[in-house]
Formats: structure tokens, sequence, C-alpha cells
């Protein structure tokens, strides 16, 4: 019996509903496959945040036992306990900030993506000193022992390290002259300027700056910096990116499923933790340097250590992996924007707080900073590197750990 019409045209309307039934069980499983896994990938991402949460209970904790130091109550024990724990909270909290300003370094690229993390580091120690400043105001000569401690520590420490494991690894590596000759033709004098040049004016004391010599000192430091930032990121970018350089090195981070909203909201909340961090930090910073008569010269150090350990991190990462022109675009920018912009903040807090910071150098420090300078410009000199060269550098480092015990 042939089938009627109608017949097969129920049975393809059948087959039509079970294509479209069978479509649509696929898609949903597919869609509940995809939500699952954005899930799981949320769920990672939040929990690969382990150090907001740590952060936050040192914080907490250690807000609440300011009254024992204000009232000097705190034992030895204490306060040792309580350095390590605020530096270790704010270590964490600075590290995870560098770590969202990569992720958005290498959504925007170069030279950009090495400018973010230039200036969340700086964002961290101008904070970080300011905010040790306020507190201790016995200590004047705490902002310049900070940028001298930077200095000395990137360009000896982190540089010389950079040269050294990237040497070591690759024997020979190159970079783009034409940017490290304009980070120090800029770096030197203004170094010179802030550091050097109030030991010898006679219109104040020794070490310090007149009223017109610390306004020209604050807005030409602002002034070239912002010149030098037209420069880097607009008319001579070419200056701070390698040519040819070979990359040996996948992305720093996992793509991740997140916006660059996303990393920029988490690294104003971990920059805001070191702050508040950075602040507690100052209480058995003081007590330390007090009770145990250690140089005062170590709580520059300390801080500059502090913000400068997730810059370091990433500079030799950089080298290891042969990316010696990032190593350097971070390394030197961090010390050109430290004397740039922590000196303005620096005197910004003389001026309207009254207070007389000193900004001049001991002999031997003086002796130092012009030795690195020198050394610097005959390493940075060629375009290209090799482990040597870093081992100079960690000499002249070592030489300066050295007088902060031994002056």
């Amino acid at each position: 019996m042939r089938p009627t019409r109608s017949s097969t045209l129920l049975k393809s309307s059948q087959l039509i509903v079970s294509i479209r039934h069978l479509r649509t069980g696929i898609l949903t499983a597919g869609s509940r496959r995809a939500r699952m896994q954005t899930a799981a990938t949320g769920r990672s991402a939040w929990l690969g945040e382990w150090p907001l949460p740590v952060a936050l209970v040192i914080l907490i904790a250690g807000w609440s036992s300011k009254p024992v130091f204000a009232a000097q109550g705190a034992g030895n024990l204490a306060v040792g306990v309580a350095f390590v724990a605020f530096f270790f909270g704010a270590l964490l909290a600075a590290i995870y900030a560098t770590h969202h300003a990569e992720h958005l370094a290498e959504r925007f690229g170069e030279p950009y993506g090495t400018l973010m993390l230039t200036l969340s580091a700086i964002s961290l120690e101008i904070a970080t000193v300011v905010t040790v400043m306020l507190h201790n105001a016995d200590n004047p000569a705490f902002g310049r022992d900070t940028m001298f401690s930077v200095v000395m520590i990137v360009l000896n420490g982190i540089i010389g390290t950079a040269l050294l494991v990237g040497g070591l690894r690759h024997h020979e590596q190159t970079y783009n002259l034409r940017g490290a000759k304009a980070f120090l033709s800029l770096l030197i004098p203004l170094a010179t300027l802030a550091l050097i040049w109030p030991d010898f004016t006679v219109s104040t004391g020794e070490g310090t700056l007149s009223l017109v010599q610390k306004v020209f000192l604050l807005v030409m430091s602002l002034l070239l910096y912002a010149a030098f930032l037209m420069i880097q990121t607009r008319t001579h970018t070419s200056f701070f990116v390698a040519e040819g350089e070979a990359i040996s090195q996948p992305p720093a981070h996992p793509a991740t499923s997140h916006g660059w909203a996303f990393h920029a909201g988490l690294l104003v909340v971990y920059l805001v933790l070191v702050v508040l961090l950075a602040k507690l930090f100052a209480l058995p910073l003081e007590a330390g340097v007090t009770r145990l008569g250690l140089p005062a010269m170590l709580a520059g150090f300390a801080v500059a250590v502090l913000v400068l350990a997730p810059e370091g991190i990433a500079a030799i990462r950089a080298a290891r992996f042969n990316q010696m022109q990032r190593a350097m675009n971070i390394g030197l920018g961090t010390a050109l924007s430290t004397i740039a912009l922590t000196v303005p903040a620096i005197l910004l807090i003389d001026l309207f707080l009254g207070r007389t910071a000193v900004l001049g150098l001991s002999a031997a420090n003086m002796m130092m900073l012009v030795l690195t300078f020198g050394v610097s410009i005959l390493t940075l000199g060629s375009g290209r590197t090799n482990a040597l060269q870093g081992l100079v550098q960690l000499l002249l480092f070592f030489s300066y750990v050295v007088l902060i015990f031994s002056p």
C-alpha cells in the first residue's frame, strides 16, 4: 500500500521536530558546559587571589594592635613578629598588584606595558614613603635614604642580577642603546640635583635646600619627567623597543576570561592594601631601629626592598628569557620615576607641613652614587650585555650594603 501524501508530510514534520529537539539538546548541553567552564574559570581566578584575604587578616590584626605600639607597650618579640607580618602582608599585596599590572601590560603592549609596571611601582613607593615620613617625623633623612636605596638597588642590584642571570644563560644579550641613554641622560642630572646639590648650597643648613631651590627642583623634576613620558609614549617609542629581540618566553600569564577592568580593579585594591599595611609597617620599623640601635639608613633600605621586590622579579625574569629590553625598561624606568616623582612628594611635605627634609648624602654615599653612575655609563654604553658586567654592578651593590652597617 503506497503511503499517502498526508502520511509522508506527517513523518517529515516529525523528523524535523526530532532534529530540532536534538539540536536544542546539543545547544543546551553546550551552553551548560560553557557556563560550567566559565564558572570554573571564575572560581579558579578568585582562588588565585588568596593573598587578598591574607593581607586583609594581617591588616585587621595590625590595626587592632596600633594602641599597643602607640603606648610603647610592645615587647621586642612582639615588635619582631609585627615587623615580619606587616612586611610579608605588604610584600604579598605589592607582588599581586604587579601581577595584575603585568596583565594590563600584556593587554596594551610596549612601551605602555612597561610604563604601567613602572608607575605601579612608583605609586607604591611614593605612598609608602609619604606614609612613613608622616608617621616618623624624627627621621628627616628617611625620604633621602629611600630614594638613594632605590637607585642603588635598581642600578646595581636588580640590573646587576639581570645581567648576570641573562649572561649565564644566553652569553650575550642586546637592547636598544638609544633608550638606555635616554633614561640615564635624565636620571643622572636629576639624582645629582636631588642628592648631591644640597650638600654644596650655602643658603641653608648642610644637606637642605632653600625655598627657591625647593620650588625649582620640584617644578623641574615634574616638567622633565612629563617631557620624558611624551618621548617614551608618543614621539620616540622606537627607542624603548628592541630590534630583532629573540623572545623565548611564553606570555607571563595565561589568558583569562576576565577583561582589563577586572585586573585594573584588583590592581587598585592591592595598591590600597599596600598603603595601609605600609602605615602599620612604620610602627615596628621605627621601634626596631630605636630599640636595637640599628642604622637609620636601614629603614629606607627596608622600604625600598619592599616596593622594589615585584619589579625586581619581573626584570630578572625578563632577562632570563632573553628579554633584556624589557628588563632595562623596568629597571631604569623605576629608578628614573623614583627620583622624578618621589622628590616632589618629599618637597611638598616639606613645604606644606613645615618639615625640613635632609636630602644631601654623606661623603661615602655620595662617592657610591657617583661611582654607580660612572660604571652604569660604561655598562650600558654598547647595547650589549654579559655576565661580567653584572658581577661589577653587584660588587657596587654589596659595597653599598656594607656601608649601611659599617659607615
